[in-house]
């Protein structure tokens, strides 16, 4: 099972801020894509160019690999101030 989790504006828009997904193994931009198939609503908001990704708490690029028991969370840029 991956554990997907939604941050920021992002949980906002989705209505959610987590997701669990069964069976799945492949990369960040797969498991975008999935989440779209799965929740049409979520395609948009997901493949945003300014979706920043984490795997296991580290940033991740859309080729990083997601396995069994990973945590992925997905969120807007981080701006300060």
């Amino acid at each position: 099972m991956v554990k997907v989790l939604f941050f920021a504006s992002l949980r906002a828009r989705l209505g959610t801020a987590e997701h669990r997904l069964e069976n799945f193994s492949g990369s960040v931009a797969e498991l975008r894509n999935r989440l779209g198939e799965l929740f049409p609503d979520w395609q948009a908001p997901l493949q945003a160019v300014d979706i920043q990704a984490a795997v296991n708490q580290e940033m991740a690029a859309a080729t990083t690999q997601i396995g069994d028991g990973d945590e992925v969370a997905f969120f807007p840029p981080v701006t300060g101030g």
